[in-house]
């Protein structure tokens, strides 16, 4: 009786074992498989371009710390996984360096990075009110640290400014320095009431910078 039972018990436990042999042997195919899930980050990553002017997201770089701030720097940086890329002699490559200037993200200047609008600014005579923004920096920009931070920015505002009446005194008044006044711009408008408008040179080319929204409030605050 009790060789029986020991036979009965040793089925499920040779079951179980088979089970788990066939669970280990499987379960390098299915990481293999895995591994084989193309990242997003490649749709940003042309084939067989240059290493070297490959997005920062296509690429993992080494922090030069002996770097001086603001200055040119060269950083020894490696493809990610499942990018492609080739040097200057049209040979493919893993690892390369690129060079760039020694600063965090945070320190570019502003048309390196996009920034997110708020919609809780007043919009009149508040020209010192900030805002909390979420900036991203542009793919082709190299930089250190973090490529989204967060930023104080000044919201845009208006000082009562038309755009309209800057324009019409720029084609009827211009010559006289009207427009600049307007403005609140007196040195321009002082210089353009005594030239004569600079000959009127001065006054169509005012005419179209203001069309154009180039020239506006001296105040730095937006047209209405």
């Amino acid at each position: 009786a009790g060789s029986l039972m020991t036979t009965k018990l040793s089925q499920p436990q040779s079951t179980l074992a088979k089970s788990l042999t066939s669970t280990s042997t499987n379960a390098p195919y299915f990481k293999a498989a895995e591994s084989t899930e193309i990242p997003s980050y490649v749709i940003k990553c042309p084939s067989n371009g240059l290493c070297s002017r490959l997005p920062p997201d296509c690429m993992t770089c080494n922090t030069n710390y002996s770097c001086i701030y603001g200055k040119p720097a060269t950083f020894d940086c490696k493809v990610k996984p499942h990018v492609h890329c080739v040097d200057e002699t049209n040979h493919e490559q893993e690892n390369f360096t690129i060079n760039m200037t020694c600063q965090f993200c945070w320190q570019l200047a502003t048309s390196d990075y996009v920034c997110t609008n708020s919609t809780n600014c007043m919009t009149v005579s508040c020209p010192r009110q900030r805002y909390n923004a979420t900036c991203t920096v542009r793919d082709h920009i190299h930089c250190l640290g973090n490529r989204v931070f967060p930023k104080m920015l000044y919201c845009n505002w208006t000082g009562g400014y038309k755009w309209s009446t800057a324009l019409a005194l720029s084609i009827t008044l211009g010559g006289f320095g009207a427009d600049r006044f307007y403005l609140g711009q007196w040195r321009e408008g002082l210089g353009k009431l005594f030239s004569f408008g600079g000959l009127g040179i001065w006054t169509l080319i005012d005419v179209l910078l203001i069309g154009v929204g180039y020239v506006g409030p001296a105040d730095g605050s937006l047209y209405i």
